[in-house]
């Protein structure tokens, strides 16, 4: 599978549709230096990118890398048409068999944060909702014939529904279940950061052994639960010291801190500075 950082969002190119007859063949091509992103709805293609044999059946797809040689292997045995789509990314990729942890994914402003976040494309497969899918396509389409910068806008956000479906149309490796554990557990902890936390609530809500969900989120995230929610109530409280005038003790309590002194010490060792010091760096000038 291919593994995205983003922002910024891959970005689409152009798009087109071809049908090929029994006996055609793709074209052969090196170092486009862009994705190819191909969705069969008829007959097979018969690829390989360097010595990796791709077949593509009606209903799946095949996403190409940019920077390798991909040549027909075989002509089609039927008439074959299929969707393609080019697109690129400004930001990080590589290819993966792995999840990229949250504790590797750092945010890149101190003030608020921006929420870097690692998604997944498989290399192929079989699509759950074929039809669909290629209706993203025709509106693809439809949308090329159009050259205002609305339309450009519209293409981008189609585009980026289409490869969420092929995301979801997908699933994660087996060994890589504890990653949807941990990130059940963060976002409990993420919808109840203002309450009293207990290991017990978080464990009765997931249905698993607090330990297990312990391990996972630290496997996951490089935190134990307890930790990962002091850090997201840090980070909520940074942005409430910059666009309120709320009291510093009044951030406290909104934050689900149990009391003045431990919110500073927290607060001063994930920020390095105090709360009050922090605002004012904000606030001056």
């Amino acid at each position: 599978m291919f593994q995205f950082i983003s922002p910024p969002l891959p970005h689409f190119i152009y798009c087109g549709e071809d049908t090929y007859p029994a006996g055609g063949r793709h074209s052969d091509r090196s170092g486009i230096g862009v994705f190819d992103l191909l969705l069969v709805t008829r007959g097979c293609l018969y690829l390989a990118e360097e010595s990796a044999a791709l077949e593509i059946p009606a209903g799946s797809f095949a996403l190409l890398r940019p920077d390798r040689a991909h040549r027909s292997t075989a002509p089609c045995r039927e008439e074959t048409h299929f969707y393609w789509a080019h697109f690129q990314t400004l930001g990080s990729w590589h290819e993966t068999d792995r999840a990229l942890t949250h504790a590797e994914l750092r945010p890149d402003d101190e003030l608020h944060e921006i929420h870097r976040f690692a998604y997944y494309l498989p290399r192929s497969g079989k699509l759950a909702s074929p039809e669909a899918a290629y209706a993203w396509l025709r509106r693809l389409l439809s949308l090329q014939a159009d050259t205002s910068s609305s339309s450009q806008w519209r293409q981008q956000l189609v585009f980026q529904e289409l490869l969420l479906r092929l995301q979801e149309d997908t699933t994660m490796p087996e060994r890589d279940s504890y990653l949807t554990i941990a990130e059940e557990a963060a976002a409990f902890l993420r919808r109840n950061y203002r309450d009293a936390f207990t290991y017990k609530s978080m464990s009765e809500t997931l249905h698993f052994h607090a330990n297990y969900v312990s391990l996972c989120m630290k496997r996951a995230f490089g935190y134990t639960p307890l930790q990962y929610l002091t850090r997201y109530r840090v980070e909520q409280a940074k942005r409430l010291l910059i666009d309120t005038n709320e009291p510093v003790g009044r951030i406290a309590e909104e934050t689900g801190f149990g009391s003045f002194p431990y919110f500073v010490r927290c607060f001063a060792r994930q920020v390095g500075t105090t709360p009050k010091s922090f605002r004012m760096r904000f606030r001056q000038g």
